[in-house]
């Protein structure tokens, strides 16, 4: 099957053809001319509705693949990251009164002391904001 490249090619100078025989005056042409003509259009038609056959399978096959790519980004990274999926398993009472509570590793809000004074570690790591 002719690839994109040629068949525009192909169209462009069968454009060219059609072109000098359409600038020619209708009471002119010879009819042969008016038959090249008719034969040109036809021509014409049939190379742009392959090119539009073979763009339209282009865009599918760019959307199938596009598809491909997400379904299996998303299972190597089900793959890859297993622990995300893990759930922790039931604490029981006494476990539960023997745990410590995790610190996160930066406050997500401020927090107020007891004495009133405004504490923002994320600011600016002072332990009293100057802008309070």
């Amino acid at each position: 099957m002719m690839d994109d490249i040629q068949l525009c090619k192909d169209i462009m100078n069968l454009k060219q053809e059609l072109q000098k025989l359409v600038e020619v005056p209708e009471n002119e042409k010879t009819k042969k001319q008016k038959q090249r003509e008719e034969e040109l259009i036809l021509k014409i038609h049939t190379l742009v509705q392959k090119r539009d056959f073979l763009v339209e399978d282009a865009e599918v096959e760019r959307l199938r693949e596009r598809e491909e790519d997400k379904e299996m980004s998303e299972f190597l990274r089900s793959k890859l990251n297993p622990a995300e999926k893990i759930t922790k398993p039931p604490v029981s009472a006494s476990q539960e009164k023997n745990m410590v509570p995790e610190q996160p590793s930066a406050p997500t809000k401020p927090s107020i002391a007891k004495t009133g004074i405004a504490i923002i570690k994320d600011c600016c790591g002072t332990t009293q904001c100057s802008v309070m």
